[in-house]
């Protein structure tokens, strides 16, 4: 069966150059999309690419007509979405297919019932996924949404239809706070998503942020590669994942598979995608826990190296195979999960000034010992690199891998503390505080606040 000689990249920084090394090494050419801001690249020397438009998103990567000509007249026969920008959009999926490109992700129609929430839930409710309590669909005004709070019970959380993110989402306590909440959530929805529609459910407090990465092809066949904990987060953005959950009861994690499997496989899915949960905290113990179904992200994940490094298997890969035609190569019992691993998601921000973006030249860059390949880097950026102030602020993912959670850790230490970047505030600190707090350390944390951060001023900043 055949696979691709050239592919279109639709993204750009890391995750492009990560879809890249995968290409590469299956001898496919990957063409670079990207705009103005990013054409002088270091990450893009010697490589092909094309243009589309000026430094603004909008008349670049979130352009679809500009993208599917690019790769068209670039002679490309597949196109990767990576992450954010069009890459859960299913109108660019069908423009992509309808002009001869195979897009490398899940199925259009696929994507657009995962893209609803209200929709999705139902389909996770028929596979055997138990949801969070709240409204049945789509909200009709605010004194509907008075109606189920006063039902389930407050706290509840009003979230946008068609969004994901944080945005468009609020949190009411009572009542009186509902009408107000109601107006702001969906004027934002809109703003983001095109669509003011509001669902509700209620606010589990304590709880911890769990997701479970499926792949499919196109024959039905459908696995699992484990889960991952996602619950230190900052305004709903992740900043540490790892794998496997600490927390997570064995029966509950292997239900959770199965089900996520089932779900895969009945809305006729495709490609890698990931089926994220809420861990409820029953009786202040969340080994005790139920998983609740949130949402499917259908598309390739930041942290998707986190399975990589448990299970060898290369997600980037299997997507293009799977976009090719060809079946999956393994069955779940070929699946084998070794260690502990863990991530972190290097920005460029200033933690110490309330998380503020930090542009600019990166004057000095030395990269930590990689330790044999237990410490993994995935980066764009070298010395020199300046980073533009358009685009998400990441600008390195460090993974690492141990025989026990408690390696990993030690491991991920050393390896941010052996960083040296000069020329942009980052995220290194924050990491490091967090890493060392006892409530990381002991698992007793959740989704509300991040652990070891602020640091406590009387023992200084680390």
């Amino acid at each position: 069966m055949h696979t691709f000689r050239r592919l279109f990249i639709a993204n750009r920084g890391e995750v492009a150059l990560r879809i890249a090394r995968s290409c590469e090494k299956m001898g496919i050419v990957p063409v670079f999309g990207v705009s103005s801001a990013d054409a002088n690249a270091p990450y893009l020397r010697g490589k092909e690419a094309v243009v589309l438009g000026p430094g603004r998103a909008e008349e670049s990567y979130l352009d679809p007509v500009r993208l599917v000509q690019a790769a068209k007249i670039s002679n490309c026969s597949a196109l990767h979405p990576g992450w954010g920008f069009l890459s859960e959009n299913p109108l660019f999926a069908s423009l992509c297919e309808e002009h001869g490109l195979s897009f490398v992700g899940p199925p259009p129609h696929a994507m657009a019932l995962m893209g609803k929430k209200s929709p999705a839930k139902k389909a996770a409710k028929r596979a055997g996924l138990r949801l969070i309590p709240g409204s049945d669909g789509v909200l009709g005004n605010a004194e509907e949404a008075k109606v189920i709070a006063k039902q389930i019970g407050y706290p509840v959380l009003l979230k946008a239809e068609s969004g994901g993110g944080g945005r468009g989402m609020r949190v009411v306590r009572d009542e009186g706070e509902m009408e107000r909440a109601f107006e702001e959530a969906s004027q934002e929805a809109k703003a983001a998503f095109g669509d003011p529609s509001l669902y509700l459910e209620k606010l589990i407090e304590g709880g911890r942020h769990v997701e479970i990465q499926i792949l499919a092809d196109r024959y039905g066949n459908v696995v699992h590669l484990g889960e991952r904990d996602c619950t230190v987060q900052r305004k709903h953005q992740k900043l540490i994942e790892e794998s496997p959950c600490p927390v997570l009861d064995p029966e509950e994690r292997e239900r959770a598979f199965a089900s996520g499997v089932r779900l895969a496989r009945e809305i006729g899915y495709v490609s890698a995608g990931t089926i994220e949960f809420l861990l409820d905290d029953v009786e202040g113990d969340p080994k005790k826990g139920v998983l609740r179904f949130i949402e499917m992200n259908t598309r390739l994940q930041v942290e998707h190296p986190v399975t990589e490094m448990r299970t060898g298997i290369d997600l980037v890969s299997e997507m293009i195979r799977v976009a090719a035609g060809h079946r999956l190569n393994f069955s779940q019992s070929d699946i084998r999960f070794e260690g502990h691993a863990i991530e972190c998601r290097i920005n460029a921000e200033d933690p110490f000034e309330h998380f503020r973006p930090s542009p600019g030249r990166i004057q000095r860059l030395r990269f930590p010992d990689l330790e044999g390949g237990a410490l993994r880097i995935d980066t764009h950026i070298e010395e020199g690199y300046v980073v533009p102030p358009y685009y998400d602020s990441l600008i390195a993912k460090v993974i690492a891998w141990g025989r026990n959670r408690e390696e990993a850790i030690e491991r991920m230490v050393r390896g941010l503390s052996g960083f040296v970047i000069e020329g942009v505030a980052t995220t290194i600190p924050m990491h490091l505080a967090i890493l060392q707090s006892e409530a990381f350390r002991t698992n007793r944390y959740d989704t509300g606040a991040i652990p070891g951060w602020p640091p406590d001023a009387s023992r200084g900043m680390p």
